[in-house]
């Protein structure tokens, strides 16, 4: 048994749950989704608790059993209390700035890269150097995230660029000098 998709997911007082077969639409504070899964997977609500099951032990159904009561799990979390990705910017004269709902970056391009997020998403810019992405859907807090840090990567040597607020960047060693003249 799914060590994961056995757990049942606990549904706070604040969200709606509505199961129709194998859609599950989920509304809260936050917003609202709505998620189509695998008609093989049982998806069951009792007593403010949503089950997972899964019909046999066939490798398919192992492998959808976790994944269905995470996706669920995630969905539940985003519309209760939401995502978010902070990302920082290292770099002499680079910077981002909020200029109405766009995000424009300033990361040693030619032009200003200017971004407008998706719906649902909101970005907040508390300093120049920090951008904070803020959502319900976990799927697209992490995509916009991963946009924004593809414009300037983070480089080995220097560490300039975008990064995770989390992510350590493993650093290089410079060019060896040959010594001599």
């Amino acid at each position: 048994m799914s060590r994961i998709g056995r757990l049942p997911i606990v549904v706070p007082a604040d969200v709606d749950v509505k199961i129709d077969g194998n859609v599950v639409c989920v509304k809260g504070p936050k917003g609202e989704l709505t998620g189509s899964f695998n008609p093989n997977m049982k998806v069951e609500l009792e007593n403010g608790h949503i089950h997972v099951t899964r019909p046999d032990d066939t490798k398919e159904n192992r492998s959808l059993h976790g994944l269905t009561r995470t996706l669920i799990s995630n969905m539940i979390v985003g519309v209760h209390t939401g995502y978010e990705k902070k990302l920082e910017i290292v770099g002499i004269g680079y910077r981002a700035a909020k200029e109405g709902n766009d995000l424009v970056l300033n990361v040693g391009h030619s032009h200003q890269d200017r971004m407008t997020p998706p719906a649902g998403i909101t970005v907040e810019v508390p300093s120049p150097n920090a951008i904070v992405i803020k959502g319900y859907d976990k799927q697209l807090v992490g995509q916009f995230a991963s946009e924004v840090r593809g414009v300037r990567p983070p480089e080995p040597y220097k560490g300039k660029g975008i990064k995770y607020a989390d992510e350590v960047v493993r650093r290089k060693e410079g060019k060896a000098g040959k010594g001599g003249k």
